[in-house]
């Protein structure tokens, strides 16, 4: 995992020049070659180059014959895949907010990118004492009880890949755990990410069992002390989950 964190922080320069050309049309949706020349201070062979990439990929349309250069539809298809995620995060913090304030601990919306989860909405909650973590942050699947609830429901090969990766010791328990994640349709940790938190979270689906995402809700272990409590917390975030669930299922039919 630390790998692919220092490749993640290294940058292709020959992309970041290609981003560079496509954050042009935000001045113009028509330009030439010479416009995005005289914005991006690069050669006008070089900008031909990418220009030619970009129109073969679709990202940007037009040519040498018109002399000019319009967004292209595949950034429309980009557009309408934001478009999903930021009408999902409206849907989601509603539900968020009315799940802290019955609890009174934090809860987040997760979804998986990959081999990873990434926090997409955030709700903090009303007690003092309280464990924080940042919308667009990026986190492991194997650990916490989202991360697991998203590995247990995802696609069979992107799930062998997670837990192939796990240190032998632990690969077995893994996957017990995960299956046991599957069938009960929770997941609760303990002092896995932080020693002194806990975290439930229950998976968000669609009409066809695909995972949306997973709902949780996280507050310091001291809160967690007793079974009531626990089932308390668990009857809530399975009643957050399926109410979303139903919800999502509904606004994203077609």
């Amino acid at each position: 995992m630390a790998q692919q964190v220092r490749q993640f922080d290294r940058h292709i320069e020959a992309v970041t020049a290609a981003l560079d050309v496509l954050n042009c049309f935000l001045e113009s949706p028509r330009l030439s070659v010479k416009d995005i020349v005289e914005l991006t201070g690069m050669t006008r062979n070089r900008v031909t180059r990418i220009l030619g990439t970009l129109s073969h990929k679709g990202y940007v349309m037009g040519g040498a014959e018109s002399g000019q250069f319009t967004p292209g539809p595949r950034l429309r298809s980009l557009g309408k895949v934001f478009e999903a995620i930021d009408n999902l995060v409206v849907l989601v913090r509603p539900a968020l907010r009315e799940l802290a304030l019955r609890t009174g601990e934090s809860t987040t919306f997760y979804i998986r990118e990959g081999l990873e989860r990434v926090v997409l909405a955030r709700e903090e909650g009303t007690n003092a004492i309280r464990f924080s973590v940042s919308v667009g942050q990026r986190m492991e699947l194997q650990t916490g009880a989202a991360g697991k609830v998203l590995l247990a429901y995802a696609p069979k090969v992107e799930r062998g890949i997670i837990i192939a990766e796990a240190l032998p010791k632990v690969r077995t328990l893994l996957e017990r755990e995960i299956e046991s994640v599957y069938e009960q349709g929770y997941s609760i940790s303990k002092g896995e990410r932080n020693p002194d938190a806990f975290a439930i979270a229950a998976p968000v689906l669609e009409r066809s069992d695909r995972i949306i995402g997973a709902i949780s809700l996280a507050g310091p272990l001291s809160r967690l002390s007793n079974v009531a409590t626990e089932k308390e917390y668990i009857g809530q975030i399975l009643l957050a989950a399926t109410k979303l669930s139903s919800q999502l299922s509904s606004e994203f039919e077609v």
